[in-house]
């Protein structure tokens, strides 16, 4: 009988654990799926920008300045490019993390819920980081394009504002990162 109740608890701490570990896969799992969605969209906005960007020529800015437009073209171009790439890169790291991630937890061996669900835990920090690339791109983009369409006057107050939403999502990344962080050997 001793044995019996043993066994009986043992299989409900082992069902309790994998509940947990379930919801903790579900949880990261429904978080990476909203970053590759927003990832997603951020890419087709990139590729937009550079499929239908049609810049002045650079004799239009005239010959004394003919390297200005120039060098902001290579950079827009560059920055554009790294940002749809970044974009595209996370699209499809989510995408495996979400196909393979959720195989393994549901068909494969004893013990595969956890190894997913840790493996998901650790490839959210590359998944976030090349996002941030990807918007930080994409808003820095925006600040070489301006000079690029607009007169100076106008140029300039717009590339300070995409100058001032660059910091804002900086800021605004730092102080929710610092409100939301732990120790995970607390854990």
């Amino acid at each position: 009988m001793l044995a019996a109740d043993k066994l009986q608890l043992q299989s409900s701490l082992k069902q309790q654990a994998t509940a947990l570990k379930e919801k903790e896969f579900n949880l990261h799992h429904s978080n990476l799926m909203t970053v590759g969605t927003q990832a997603a969209v951020l890419a087709g906005l990139d590729i937009t920008m550079f499929v239908e960007f049609s810049p002045a020529s650079n004799v239009d800015w005239g010959e004394d300045v003919a390297m200005v437009p120039r060098a902001l073209k290579f950079t827009y171009y560059i920055m554009i490019v790294s940002a749809f790439c970044a974009n595209m890169i996370v699209v499809s790291h989510t995408t495996a993390l979400s196909v393979l991630g959720a195989g393994l937890a549901l068909r494969g061996p004893d013990g595969s819920m956890v190894t997913a669900t840790d493996g998901l835990y650790e490839e959210r920090r590359s998944v976030f980081t090349t996002f941030g690339i990807g918007l930080a791109c994409t808003v820095g983009s925006v600040v070489v394009c301006v000079w690029l369409i607009l007169h100076w006057e106008a140029a300039l107050i717009c590339m300070a504002i995409a100058v001032f939403t660059i910091v804002r999502i900086y800021q605004n990344y730092i102080r929710i990162f610092r409100r939301f962080v732990f120790d995970e050997n607390e854990t």
